[in-house]
């Protein structure tokens, strides 16, 4: 009796194990669908809305491996450490899947670079051994995600900060998203176009920010135009990021006016040269959420993909250390 007692004990651990160890894939199969490839090795496809070489939308059915590659590709430089590379990847499946979660048609609208697009970044052989280290870094994590509340968590990133990340409480204005914190990245002010200079003439910005600037000058102030007295910085959030700034009787947020010109970073002061609105920026980016920069230096020092991730985005788990807790 006992010698039964037991082996159903092992029967129903090993149930268990194997249902842990498919539900990831028998979620994603559930909502992308599978085929069955020569060999009965089984690739899951999604649904991607891209535009073409002439602006038009276009539809079509994407392997997932490559489509996740593909957007790895599109944001993170090859020359990046593996383990940043897997980090950045379970932060696109994540976010991927979250977008899955919310849509009603399952169609994704991330831009991702084809093969072909790839082979003409690189030459052909390069493009072998990038393409190959792409992939791997989506299969090593193999269908790894961040969770928050049980739920997928919101996982915002960017190129490199001031030299500290973002709050998104302050950012955003909400306690949504209490891992989304301030992080001293100090290396960023190492990274590659850390501080950048941009001059404009002073009508170029009326021009460029026409959109949400408030004509309470009157016509005075619309023929004659702006002058450095009328562009002034309001407030910064605790990482030094620009929230508010004046142009004449006009209060935008800083990202507002980041995006209005192009500007790299939303971290940044003014000045006047030769009659000119001079900008000097510090950092790439929106500054929340994991630096690429600093991920890819923390790789360096020989922090893994979780480690990476447990940096950023304090107080979210992996779903596989979620099976590991559950196994012990």
């Amino acid at each position: 009796m006992r010698r039964y007692y037991v082996e159903q004990k092992v029967k129903s651990f090993a149930a268990f194990l194997i249902i842990l160890i498919l539900l990831p894939y028998i979620v994603s199969v559930f909502v992308n669908g599978t085929d069955i490839l020569a060999g009965g090795e089984e690739e899951t496809y999604v649904t991607v809305k891209t535009k073409n070489g002439h602006g038009a939308e276009v539809t079509g059915e994407v392997g997932w491996t490559e489509y996740l590659a593909g957007i790895l590709a599109e944001e993170m430089p090859e020359t990046y450490e593996p383990e940043a590379l897997k980090a950045q990847a379970v932060i696109i499946r994540t976010n991927l899947y979250r977008e899955l979660e919310a849509s009603a048609d399952k169609v994704l609208t991330q831009e991702y670079m084809t093969r072909s697009e790839m082979e003409k970044k690189w030459s052909v052989a390069d493009f072998a051994v990038y393409y190959e280290k792409y992939v791997r870094a989506v299969e090593e994590t193999d269908d790894d995600v961040l969770l928050y509340n049980d739920s997928y968590a919101w996982l915002p990133y960017f190129q490199a900060s001031n030299g500290s990340t973002r709050s998104s409480a302050e950012v955003l204005g909400t306690e949504e998203y209490p891992y989304v914190a301030v992080r001293e990245c100090p290396l960023d002010k190492e990274a590659d176009g850390e501080i950048q200079l941009f001059t404009f003439e002073y009508c170029e910005v009326q021009e460029a920010c026409r959109d949400f600037l408030v004509a309470a000058g009157g016509k005075e102030q619309a023929e004659n135009g702006y002058s450095f007295a009328d562009f002034e910085i309001c407030s910064c959030d605790s990482a030094g990021y620009v929230m508010q700034m004046r142009i004449g009787d006009t209060v935008c947020s800083g990202d507002q006016f980041r995006d209005a010109l192009g500007l790299p970073s939303s971290c940044f002061s003014l000045s006047e040269q030769d009659g000119k609105l001079q900008i000097t920026t510090t950092g790439k980016g929106h500054g929340l959420g994991l630096s690429q920069w600093t991920a890819d230096e923390m790789a360096k020092e020989g922090k893994n993909y979780a480690e990476i991730l447990r940096f950023f985005y304090e107080g979210t788990v992996l779903n596989t250390e979620i099976q590991e807790t559950s196994l012990v």
